[in-house]
């Protein structure tokens, strides 16, 4: 994958929903929780399209979203920044968040 800023942008601009799953593979929790949160996608929000973020790799993304935990999740819809959740990421707390917006969006 691409890791540059631009491609990031492009995801959110190029796509009606994404989430942004910033990390990094030194964070523990953050490498347990992925898989998770994929898996959420791709069984009840498949219009969703997932992008992991290094925050290593992209640390001037991460700051002009102002990311500075690992990990967090940022939902954009249409571009716009429609959720945000950082660090202690339960996985249902997650799919309720997302459950509302995803109709709203997706299911008019």
């Amino acid at each position: 994958m691409d890791g540059s800023t631009d491609f990031f942008e492009k995801q959110i601009k190029q796509h009606r929903g994404v989430l942004l799953y910033f990390a990094t593979n030194s964070c523990s929790v953050g490498v347990a929780l992925e898989p998770k949160v994929r898996n959420l996608l791709q069984t009840k929000y498949p219009k969703l399209v997932f992008t992991f973020v290094d925050m290593n790799e992209v640390p001037e993304f991460s700051a002009a979203h102002q990311v500075f935990a690992e990990p967090t999740i940022l939902l954009f819809l249409d571009g716009k920044e429609f959720l945000r959740k950082s660090r202690h990421i339960g996985v249902n707390e997650l799919e309720l968040a997302i459950e509302r917006i995803y109709q709203l969006a997706f299911e008019e």
